[in-house]
């Protein structure tokens, strides 16, 4: 998808000599002017009629040329250029040789990396784009204005994302488009499929990322290089989301190629609950060593056994009692007067205690032994069952009276404590050697109906009721439990609590305290109870999840697990690093119904990836603050993993300054300024580095509520000379970390401060871009060199001031967030102090240094005028108002520009500063470089 010069060959040119050179046995030609002596040079040089691929809108033009120094020309200093510029005109059909200017609208400006001096000639090597193609083809034309230049190759490229085979899903060759992200759909292969159509993005530069709902075989299918094959015999495959074929489970048979499942083989079963792809388990043995033992005087028989020798390949062992009595010959079903404890049937305990027997009858018991796959071997065949465990024993009972409470007295009182005893009388012989007490009490209230009881369990016949209400009546009663049931209870008695207040030991106590906090120079752990609130608060300190052996053990600590059933997702809403973030809706038990964000996990992640993924909600979970984003909860134990967070309906903070431009009056900003720094404040209180504090990592609600986002753990890259570093959306710019971060990766609250005076800027900017389009190593430079970021337009001098104060070079001298907050709060409560601007110079922070009109030279035209200030969408609304030259622009007043349809405040005030920094200059670089 390359145009080079042998398909350029025939180009017009106006004032370009063209030359043909053999270089290693090929021949190229070279295109060059040089009239540098002569004043008002306007020479063209355009290619030949490129035609355009349909899809392709957006191509690349790779110079390759070389720029004499304009100081080597004596005398020609005032009028030698050492740029020149690109233009482009798009036509469905080639012009042949006409050639008018006014049809080609302007790329850009050429400037060279290095020039030519004496005998050396570095040849550089630029490359731009040309967006927006939409005709059938397209001329590149080369403007001199008065440069020595030679070009020596031009190459025309677009680039694609190739055809591919992502996760079973193939993906067709595409365009690489405009947009940072270009959704393109697949299909699924052969005896693949996927929940939704596969899906993947195309960036800009041509590469595939973020695969979204990947393709995978089917059940009886594997994935053998790239091709869904058929299980072998013996093998399964029962669901979609496994990747190979498994071996049969124990028990199982299989049946041929591409089995979904292996059913079990005569004589094992699955239980219900059991899954398809486990083993198929057998019926457990007969529990041993049953054994009887009466307990004559209560009525009751202990039953006692030992697990079957085979429990069937199972652990859910349970056991059932059949309880027969036979009076003489005829035997019959014990009935519901005897009971079991703990119950007849679902025992796991191997003992039950029977009571409630008759005297002098005989008694059969059997125990059956019973696992998960008793009931569907009972459906298979209802015979089937294990044997059972038989033991039969003749009683020989005799019943002892229960005893009787016969009365309860008070022994002490106060006002939320009652302490009571009681008398026990056995009615005939002495009572069984041990019994327990069943103690009931209430309030005294005549609405029986709405009445709550307290039942306590005791073994002593004494106790000490807490937590009880001053100055009010309870009543109570007791009644001894015994082996053989219940004894008689007491009558109900009343018992009153004393009124609050009647008891001296809590004011001793607080003198107490008071005594010893005086007699300490220094508050002591003891002092806590006469802190205030504030001082309550226990000094909370960030944990890196990092330091779990188990990360997941950090999620588990931090983070709270929601069921997927309670999400729903509504719309995408982004696409990260590790999958789409949607919009949805969260209804979960005890919460209120309301929008979050989702970020998902795509599908086929690697473990690590996923450890990435979770560590930001870790992270999150630690934190809680009205200016912080809230961790809602995680989805980790599901196929899906899911971040669940707070719904922010205006999303970041950059892209919504830029759309509502010059409409937010300065101390909401200031407010919206607070808002980050109170959030800050408490990161770092909790000893926490954000790393990347950024407007596009802050989040704002419906009430312009500003959130600090974005908490991927960062780490400093040891081999990168320049010092960045990356988190889990990539590279951090330079332009938003301190110089020490940088230079010896020292990363602080310091170097947060310094990043949120970049916020501080972007803010009072509307979401300009920090430093314009200057390059990383441009900005680095020019901030080691003490250049600052110029005061935004209209941006109050105090806040300005703060901003200076966060960039200071020596970290120690910053202030702290502590000191912005109460900074900001201060400007907050007194308006006044926001109505003096900072100097605004136009000159340096509206013109950019690599726009148009950036080398010295005057706008040619109104539209290069509107292109270097960024409002070149009101280049139609000036040409329809007749102002077509710039000296009729200088003349505009601010009522003119709201006449031709400027009605946003920000454009208004950016166009109309930008006319009153025309009026004074001779020279946008100059001025800039000072």
């Amino acid at each position: 998808h390359i145009y080079t010069n042998r398909q350029l060959l025939s180009i017009l040119f106006l004032y370009w000599e063209v030359a043909q050179k053999t270089l290693n046995g090929s021949q190229f030609y070279s295109y060059s002017v040089c009239n540098v002596g002569e004043r008002e040079q306007d020479n063209w040089l355009r290619t030949t009629f490129i035609q355009r691929r349909p899809s392709a809108s957006r191509v690349m033009v790779e110079l390759q040329f070389v720029v004499r120094d304009c100081n080597s020309f004596d005398g020609a200093s005032l009028t030698c250029k050492e740029t020149f510029n690109m233009y482009t005109s798009e036509a469905d059909a080639d012009v042949g040789t006409t050639f008018r200017k006014g049809q080609f609208k302007k790329v850009t400006t050429i400037a060279p990396d290095e020039i030519t001096r004496k005998n050396l000639q570095p040849v550089n090597t630029e490359t731009r784009v040309v967006d927006g193609l939409s005709l059938k083809g397209f001329y590149l034309a080369f403007q001199d204005i008065g440069a020595c230049v030679a070009i020596l190759s031009v190459r025309v490229y677009y680039k694609t994302c190739p055809a591919t085979v992502k996760s079973l899903a193939s993906f067709p060759e595409t365009v690489a488009g405009s947009q940072a992200l270009s959704k393109v759909d697949g299909v699924c292969m052969e005896n693949a499929v996927s929940e939704k159509v596969p899906r993947i993005y195309c960036t800009m530069d041509g590469e595939w990322v973020v695969p979204v709902s990947q393709c995978q075989c089917k059940p009886g299918y594997e994935e053998i290089k790239e091709v869904c094959q058929e299980c072998q015999p013996g093998y399964f495959k029962a669901a979609v989301p496994s990747e190979k074929c498994e071996l049969c489970p124990a028990n199982t048979q299989g049946t041929g190629y591409g089995d979904a499942a292996c059913p079990c083989t005569p004589g094992f079963y699955r239980a219900e609950d059991d899954p398809p792809t486990g083993p198929c388990s057998g019926l457990p043995g007969a529990p041993q060593d049953l054994q009887a033992t009466t307990q004559l005087s209560s009525g009751r028989v202990l039953l006692t056994w030992s697990p079957p020798g085979d429990t069937g390949g199972r652990a859910d062992l349970t056991y059932s009692v059949e309880c027969r009595r036979c009076d003489g010959a005829a035997c019959q079903a014990c009935g519901e007067k005897v009971r079991y404890e703990p119950a007849s049937t679902g025992l796991t305990e191997t003992r039950v205690s029977v009571s409630q027997l008759d005297a002098h009858l005989n008694y059969t018991f059997t125990v059956n032994a019973h696992n998960g796959v008793s009931a569907a071997a009972s459906k298979a065949s209802p015979r089937a069952h294990g044997p059972p465990s038989t033991a039969a024993l003749t009683t020989s009972l005799q019943y002892t009276d229960p005893p009787t409470v016969t009365s309860m007295r008070l022994d002490e009182r106060k006002p939320t404590s009652l302490s009571l005893s009681w008398v026990v009388t056995p009615r005939h012989r002495a009572p069984p050697r041990s019994f327990r007490y069943e103690l009931t009490y209430r309030k005294k209230d005549d609405n029986l109906n709405m009445t709550t009881y307290t039942v306590l369990v005791l073994d002593r016949t004494s106790v000490r009721v807490s937590d009880l209400a001053p100055a009010t009546t309870y009543l109570f009663r007791v009644q001894p439990i015994t082996e053989g049931g219940a004894g008689g209870a007491s009558i109900e008695d009343e018992f009153k609590t004393l009124a609050d207040g009647n008891t001296n030991f809590p004011a001793l106590v607080l003198c107490s305290l008071f005594s010893r906090r005086n007699s300490h120079s220094r508050q002591g752990p003891e002092d806590a109870y006469f802190s205030t609130s504030e001082q309550l608060k226990p000094l909370k300190t960030y944990v890196d999840p990092h330091t779990y052996e188990d990360p997941n053990t950090a999620v588990l600590k931090f983070a709270s697990e929601i069921h997927p059933n309670h999400i729903t997702k509504q719309k995408v809403i982004g696409a990260g690093e590790f999958g789409e973030v949607f919009r949805g809706i969260l209804r979960a038990p005890g919460r209120t119904e309301g929008p979050v964000a989702i970020k998902t996990l795509k599908p086929g992640y690697s473990e690590k990836q996923r450890q990435d993924f979770l560590s930001e909600a870790s992270i999150m979970g630690q934190f809680s603050h009205q200016n912080i984003i809230r961790l809602e909860g995680v989805v980790t134990k599901f196929k899906h993993a899911m971040i669940v967070t707070e719904y922010m309906e205006n999303g970041a903070l950059d892209k919504y300054l830029r759309d509502h431009d010059g409409e937010i009056p300065s101390i909401q900003l200031v407010g919206m300024l607070r808002g980050i720094s109170g959030g800050m404040k408490y990161l770092s209180d909790m000893s926490y580095v954000h790393r990347d504090l950024a407007a596009r990592n802050i989040l704002v609600n419906t009430n312009l509520e500003c959130k600090v986002s974005d908490f991927g753990l960062s780490r400093v890259l040891e081999d990168d000379p320049e010092g960045t570093y990356t988190t889990s959306g990539g590279k951090i710019p330079i332009r938003w970390t301190a110089p020490e971060a940088i230079a010896y990766r020292k990363f602080t609250s310091a170097s947060d401060v310094w990043s949120f005076g970049i916020v501080m800027w972007e803010v009072m900017a509307f979401g300009e871009r920090p430093y314009w389009d200057m390059s990383n190593h441009e900005v680095m430079k020019a901030i080691n060199e003490a250049f600052r970021l110029p005061a935004p337009m209209d941006c109050p001098s105090a806040v300005y001031q703060l901003m200076l104060q966060c960039w200071l070079q020596e970290r120690a001298k910053r202030p702290r967030f502590p000191d912005i907050v109460s900074l900001l709060d201060k400007l907050l409560r007194s308006p006044d102090s926001l109505k003096t601007i900072a100097d605004f110079d136009p000159r340096v922070s509206i013109r950019l240094p690599s726009t148009s009109g950036s080398d010295g030279s005057p706008f040619r035209s109104v539209s290069e005028w509107l292109e270097s200030i960024k409002m070149s969408q009101y280049s139609e609304n000036f040409a329809c108002a007749g102002m077509v030259t710039m000296e009729q622009v200088l003349h505009m007043r601010n009522e003119d520009i709201k006449n031709i349809g400027v009605r946003l405040p920000g454009h208004l005030k950016r166009i109309a500063y930008s006319i009153l920094g025309l009026k004074d200059q001779t020279s946008t670089l100059s001025v800039f470089a000072m």
